[in-house]
């Protein structure tokens, strides 16, 4: 679990360095499919990663508006700052949380209950599918997408022996 939430923050990292040679009217120009544009997708894991995280730790939820952060060094300023929190909580993680249970209030007055587990992983596959659609939307505009590759970035270190 562990492995997965710091390949992702490393995919996204490569993301914000692909983004740097991009006009930022490309990266704003609302796509198909996803929640809108290159920019405004970053923002949206970034969003859900620490939104769910906070209810798992039962703290209130992110209710900021993408309009307030529509620049790439504005959404890496707030994915810097919601970090810490998130860090914290996956390097915390063990097999005692896995079964949890988070009761989710919804708007129209329902509930929806969820492991502690279940919603780690939802986090972990979120970021994964939007990550895909910016590898698509790369191709539309000619560049080239980060690699998605797990393996040879030494997310898992070797025993000394295999070395």
């Amino acid at each position: 679990m562990k492995a997965l939430f710091q390949y992702n923050w490393l995919i996204r990292e490569d993301w914000y360095q692909w983004c740097e040679d991009v006009e930022e009217e490309e990266l704003l120009l609302v796509r198909t499919g996803g929640v809108g544009g290159i920019l405004h997708t970053l923002f949206h894991i970034i969003d859900v990663e620490w939104s769910w995280i906070r209810l798992l730790q039962g703290k209130p939820d992110f209710q900021e508006s993408f309009e307030e952060y529509k620049s790439l060094q504005k959404v890496r300023e707030l994915d810097a700052k919601f970090r810490v929190e998130v860090e914290e909580f996956v390097r915390n993680w063990d097999l005692s949380m896995e079964s949890n249970l988070l009761h989710d209030s919804l708007p129209d007055g329902r509930t929806d209950i969820f492991t502690w587990g279940e919603v780690m992983r939802h986090v972990i596959a979120h970021e994964i599918h939007h990550i895909g659609q910016i590898s698509v939307w790369a191709r539309e505009i000619g560049k080239k997408p980060v690699s998605a590759n797990f393996i040879r970035r030494e997310i898992i270190p070797l025993p000394e022996q295999s070395k």
